[in-house]
């Protein structure tokens, strides 16, 4: 999925318009966040634990995650970029 297809996406599916977020290389303990989050992968490598496991997002991919889901993060050698959208 490109950058102006995953933006259309997110207008159509009410979350608010998309913001880059840049990690570098290195972790995110557990947390939670009060809104729903929709991104796309733009540059790197983002692992995601959550109760149901670990999934690695690459440049492309899209992850999904709902309000209050406990979560840690991994961001790959290179760091990572994404696009995110959120939603209450």
């Amino acid at each position: 999925m490109d950058q102006d297809e995953f933006a259309s996406t997110l207008r159509s599916q009410g979350f608010q318009e998309a913001t880059t977020v840049a990690r570098d290389a290195g972790a995110m303990g557990e947390h939670t966040h009060p809104f729903e989050a929709k991104a796309l992968i733009v540059e790197g490598e983002l692992k995601i634990r959550t109760a149901e496991g670990e999934r690695t997002y690459q440049t492309g991919d899209v992850f999904h995650l709902q309000p209050g889901v406990p979560h840690s993060e991994t961001y790959g050698a290179q760091g990572v970029k994404y696009l995110v959208g959120r939603k209450t």
